[in-house]
């Protein structure tokens, strides 16, 4: 955490990391809403196929515009870390996804107020995925930025 706050460098990957996030985070909110909206799917299932979308998406947008000077490794190697390392954050996401959604549900249910056209229940999906995605964005970030991305220099 120390080498984002002293290297100048390291700041400006870690905000376009940051945004390839948002950007990943609109793919994967978007896919998962879709999924359990229209298709009725729970929200484990749709979380994970929301988070290979994502991830897709993340890869492509890290190779080429957080780390356009990692280009050592064959886009193939790359691909397959970063895609280890993603199926790792997806095992810290399921479980936070299947723990955290009941506690959320009972959460916004128990609020003396409601929204027009948000239910409890989605309001709580959404709770919990933006939790999950925040904790893996910072193991993301890392295991990538060492081990994935380890050709670019600081």
């Amino acid at each position: 955490m120390t080498v984002i706050i002293t290297n100048p460098r390291e700041r400006v990957r870690f905000g376009r990391f940051a945004v390839v996030g948002l950007i990943g985070a609109v793919v994967d909110f978007g896919t998962m809403n879709l999924l359990t909206k229209f298709l009725s799917l729970p929200l484990v299932v749709a979380g994970t196929i929301s988070f290979i979308a994502a991830v897709c998406s993340n890869f492509l947008w890290n190779r080429y515009w957080t780390y356009p000077d990692s280009r050592s490794k064959p886009v193939t190697k790359q691909l397959v870390q970063f895609m280890l390392v993603n199926a790792a954050g997806l095992l810290i996401r399921v479980p936070l996804l299947a723990v955290l959604e009941p506690l959320f549900t009972r959460f916004f249910v128990w609020l003396p107020f409601h929204l027009p056209l948000i239910s409890s229940e989605l309001l709580a999906k959404n709770a919990d995925l933006a939790v999950a995605v925040v904790v893996v964005m910072f193991w993301n970030f890392f295991v990538n930025r060492y081990w994935t991305y380890s050709d670019v220099t600081d």
